[in-house]
């Protein structure tokens, strides 16, 4: 897997800020194996984010077209992500927008069929929530989050269902990237809120092997931006590997 040197990318980003940047070539995207290295993950709902082909230009874009990029949501997330990594002493990060390369099909279809081992392998596992202001909701708040049954977005994604349940130890994050709790302070909530079972919650399909009916129970409600994707984001959970074919 290609994996974010998360000390080597906030260097980069320190000397955007301070002017001090050259466009010497920094190799701050590297390839490892995820069963013998720490590294942690980063579970988010997309929106204008960065990828590959762009973070490998970084260096040598010109200041309008870098600056703009900087400004994205989806840079700031990294950014943020990468500066949490290093506050628990994590020197690797991966983040699916820019750590693959979604222009090669063969790529792609490798990280689909291992997205569920690599959240699984993570040491520790950022689910960030972009539109929760203050502190993890236990309770429907249909005017904050009206679209989505009362609950922050990220929780109506396809995707979004392995990634809360592969990895051991998960902490969510406000949209200031202020912690807010751990998968198993909350559990309970999270429990009620998604309809997987809390042992399932805390100690992954090891625990309690669910049927496919449960699994579609859990998925039922979730959309994803592809109709193919309603079936690829449940392969891991399945134990399935299968060739991508987007549009067949």
């Amino acid at each position: 897997m290609r994996l974010i040197n998360v000390k080597t990318f906030l260097d980069i980003e320190a000397s955007f800020r301070q002017g001090t940047y050259s466009k010497s070539k920094f190799n701050f995207l590297e390839d490892h194996d995820d069963a013998t290295t720490a590294y942690a993950i980063l579970s988010h709902r997309w929106g204008k984010e960065v990828n590959y082909s762009e973070m490998v230009k970084l260096l040598r874009m010109d200041e309008e077209d870098r600056n703009e990029l900087r400004q994205r949501d989806g840079y700031r997330k990294i950014v943020g992500s990468c500066e949490q990594a290093a506050k628990d002493g994590f020197q690797w990060l991966w983040v699916d927008t820019c750590c693959v390369d979604k222009r090669s099909s063969a790529e792609l279809s490798e990280a689909i069929n291992s997205m569920y081992r690599w959240y699984e392998n993570s040491s520790k596992c950022y689910i960030y929530l972009h539109d929760v202001d203050d502190r993890f909701p236990s309770e429907p708040d249909d005017k904050s989050f009206p679209k989505f049954n009362g609950w922050p977005e990220w929780f109506s994604r396809g995707w979004t269902l392995q990634e809360l349940i592969a990895p051991r130890d998960v902490e969510f994050f406000n949209r200031n990237w202020v912690p807010i709790g751990t998968k198993g302070q909350h559990a309970e909530d999270l429990s009620m809120i998604t309809r997987v079972p809390r042992s399932v919650l805390i100690y992954g399909l090891s625990s309690h092997r669910p049927c496919v009916a449960q699994i579609m129970l859990w998925a039922a409600d979730r959309t994803t931006s592809r109709l193919e994707d309603r079936a690829y984001s449940l392969l891991g959970l399945f134990g399935v590997h299968m060739p991508m074919l987007y549009g067949e």
